[in-house]
């Protein structure tokens, strides 16, 4: 890596751990689990919403991911423990990722050209804005993008995976010059 080339710590950081959580159900099932998370129902199709305790990303029409807040005053179980409680009635299935998942933080001015050498979507701040997220492919790893601020998007992979990501994007930001 030349001089001029920025190293991967000063815009690739890996986020603290948290829990992490697949919920699948219905409508309703979806519904009672923002209500228990404290959140409005989702409108918007591919979209993040967030408060102290907890990050909900629409992956799908029947999928979410939830992320535990680092700084929650509640710990990632007493969060399973409302959703479960909140979900008794309702038919539904929801799985903690937490072990096999991380958060990467990509914070720099060159974020989209380096996700876009690698991942087919738009990424242009029109076309994915604040708060979007999709599962999409960087190269050949699956990832979960979601776009925290106008130069910042969080990554959610497979740990196993992490170290091929970082590696390509480190050679991906050496091609951008």
């Amino acid at each position: 890596m030349s001089d001029a080339t920025p190293s991967p710590q000063d815009w690739l950081q890996v986020l603290p751990p948290a829990k992490r959580y697949i919920l699948q159900g219905p409508p309703a099932a979806l519904a009672a689990a923002d209500s228990a998370l404290g959140l409005l129902t989702a409108d918007v199709a591919g979209r993040a919403r967030s408060n102290e305790r907890a990050s909900v990303l629409w992956l799908g029409p029947d999928e979410r991911l939830l992320i535990a807040n680092s700084g929650a005053a509640s710990s990632g179980h007493d969060l399973e423990s409302a959703l479960r409680g909140a979900l008794a009635t309702q038919p539904y299935s929801l799985v903690d990722v937490s072990h096999r998942q991380l958060g990467l933080k990509l914070s720099c001015t060159f974020a989209e050209d380096l996700l876009n050498c690698g991942c087919p979507q738009d990424l242009s701040l029109t076309a994915f804005p604040i708060d979007m997220c999709s599962r999409t492919l960087f190269n050949k790893t699956e990832i979960v993008l979601w776009r925290r601020g106008v130069h910042e998007f969080q990554i959610e992979v497979w740990r196993s995976f992490a170290p091929y990501l970082e590696g390509w994007m480190r050679e991906a930001v050496q091609d951008l010059g």
